[in-house]
């Protein structure tokens, strides 16, 4: 039976000069969570911060040869000349160690930032779990023409059933490694250099494949370039071949999946009553007043683990709703046919499919109408605020049923999962010689 070979390797990293001193001015999140306000505070952060090639400020007088792009292509080339930025002398596998809070619990999610060879999606060596845009798909796509390099890396997961890659890091991550503290995350970075580390680790992970967690948009944006460096008959050393991956063991105790609530706004009244309405067909319902001491921990509590009501919230900020799917086959009428048994009985694809397409009609591929937020806080508050009318409440999909709809060749409806806390831009980056 044929394996799907991962190709992993070292690279020289990007990294900056440890001489400017503190360099948590310098890091950024990436450029999918970059809001215009955060984008502003960056900036003025400090004049080496690194959102200036991650997701560069546009200007009105943008044109073909002055835009974010062309822009951030000068900034590496300067801050690589005054010695602001530096290539590693020799390729190194990274190993990053991001502590953070949640619910106030610590984490700690390592993961191991290397050099993963391209593969289409149809030879299943690298396995994807959501759908896409093509509007994120096209900024990353012009970045990295101008740039030729990876600012930020793809988190991808595997396993590691022996336990080899994981006492392979304890063992070299022992020495003193960058060490960084940014708002309440601290950041450790260790670059291995040792041959038998590097040929250890990677053929420890060569004979199983990859499960993209974050970053498909970059991915398939890789595929992209690769394919026109392809036809245009060069470079011919192959660097365009490889994306940075920055991979996680599916068990790594720090591994959090936070789930993407629903939010809508903008919806007649009588659309919500129809809708309203329209939910007995599908699910048994309960209401439960809003008031009720304790209910909300009691719903967190609910949410956090596999119960598979969905919870309704708004447009009556007096009661929410738990609503329960009577049966798979119920809601199946309402999803495409090629989905497979597992991917209809998900909180999030009845959600998508039953709710918001088929009882209210919009779509879920760019609505408008439509926002997510991981919080549920935070989704509960923008219908008190009424800046939307409803919010339906999902639990987390799991590592190993991410890991199941890719192994299915199936795809999750996009927004499903969130991979908290994102991995920073500019601890270390690939760039294509």
């Amino acid at each position: 039976m044929f394996s799907p070979l991962a190709v992993i390797r070292p690279f020289r990293g990007v990294r900056y000069n440890q001489s400017l001193g503190d360099l948590s001015a310098v890091i950024c999140p990436p450029y999918d969570i970059i809001t215009p306000v955060m984008q502003s505070r960056l900036y003025q952060r400090s004049q080496n911060n690194f959102v200036r090639l991650e997701f560069g400020q546009e200007s009105p007088t943008d044109t073909p040869d002055d835009n974010r792009y062309t822009r951030s292509r000068s900034y590496l080339e300067k801050w690589l000349a005054q010695g602001v930025l530096e290539i590693d002398g020799k390729p190194a596998l990274y190993v990053h160690d991001h502590h953070f809070a949640h619910k106030g619990k610590r984490y700690c999610r390592r993961s191991l930032i290397a050099l993963v060879k391209l593969a289409d999606w149809s030879e299943k060596v690298v396995r994807p779990h959501e759908g896409t845009l093509s509007r994120p798909k096209s900024d990353r796509l012009a970045l990295l023409r101008t740039l030729r390099a990876n600012t930020s890396p793809i988190m991808a997961l595997y396993e590691d059933a022996g336990g080899q890659v994981s006492a392979a890091l304890r063992e070299h991550c022992q020495r003193p490694a960058l060490h960084l503290s940014v708002d309440d995350e601290e950041h450790d970075l260790w670059a291995v250099a040792a041959p038998d580390f590097i040929k250890h680790v990677c053929e420890s992970l060569a004979g199983q494949p990859l499960y993209i967690a974050d970053g498909h948009h970059r991915y398939e944006s890789a595929l992209v370039y690769r394919n026109e460096m392809r036809s245009a008959g060069g470079p011919g050393d192959g660097s365009c071949d490889f994306v940075m991956m920055s991979l996680v063991d599916f068990a790594d105790p720090g591994l959090v999946i936070l789930p993407a609530h629903r939010l809508v706004r903008c919806q007649a009244r009588a659309t919500l009553d129809k809708m309203r309405s329209g939910l007995q067909a599908f699910f048994d319902i309960e209401e439960l007043p809003a008031s009720r001491p304790g209910l909300w921990p009691e719903i967190d509590a609910m949410l956090a683990g596999d119960d598979p009501a969905i919870v309704m919230f708004g447009p009556d900020s007096e009661r929410l709703t738990l609503l329960r799917p009577r049966h798979p086959a119920i809601a199946s009428r309402n999803m495409p046919g090629h989905h497979t048994e597992l991917y209809r009985r998900l909180n999030v694809s009845i959600a998508d499919h039953v709710i918001l397409e088929h009882l209210l009609g919009l779509d879920c591929d760019g609505d408008a109408a439509l926002d997510y937020t991981y919080a549920r806080a935070d989704a509960v508050n923008k219908v008190l605020s009424q800046e939307f009318q409803l919010a339906l409440l999902l639990n987390p999909v799991r590592a190993a049923t991410i890991k199941a709809i890719a192994d299915a060749d199936d795809r999750l409806p996009r927004k499903s999962t969130y991979f908290y806390p994102k991995s920073p831009a500019g601890l270390v980056f690939y760039r294509m010689m």
